[in-house]
């Protein structure tokens, strides 16, 4: 695989927590990757599959849910419903043979603007060990 391979990774992002902890790893002092291209979401739980099968379809490399911790939602339940959603949206992907480190579901409140920071450059560097995403959704 060519070392000049930079992945998209297309991240849907909660807006009460990940959207913000996304915000502060901008800041002076934290330096994530620029591969993530944020997408704002209400809550984690409205990311429909679809979400994530069109992104595949249109280009990215790897996809990551943003969601609130468990219990701390905004909705009360909506990160619940992600919990349950997330192995069935597994298992279709791999029925396009979207390998599983190509999607990740991370739980990251406003204030781990860090955590955000290291999460975006962990998937960022297995996706590009990855490759290109060899699949046609």
């Amino acid at each position: 695989m060519s070392g000049n391979f930079q992945p998209k990774i297309v991240g849907f992002l909660c807006n009460w927590c990940c959207y913000a902890g996304d915000d502060l790893a901008e800041a002076p002092r934290f330096h994530h990757p620029p591969n993530l291209r944020a997408v704002r979401v209400m809550c984690s739980g409205r990311v429909d599959p679809t979400f994530v099968l069109e992104a595949f379809a249109n280009g990215a490399d790897g996809v990551l849910i943003g969601a609130c911790h468990l219990g701390e939602c905004h909705f009360q339940e909506g990160n619940y419903a992600t919990v349950r959603r997330f192995p069935i949206l597994q298992r279709l992907l791999r029925q396009f043979g979207i390998e599983d480190e190509r999607v990740r579901l991370e739980w990251v409140s406003t204030a781990e603007g860090e955590r955000f920071e290291n999460v975006v450059a962990d998937m960022t560097e297995k996706v590009k060990a990855l490759g290109p995403v060899k699949c046609t959704v």
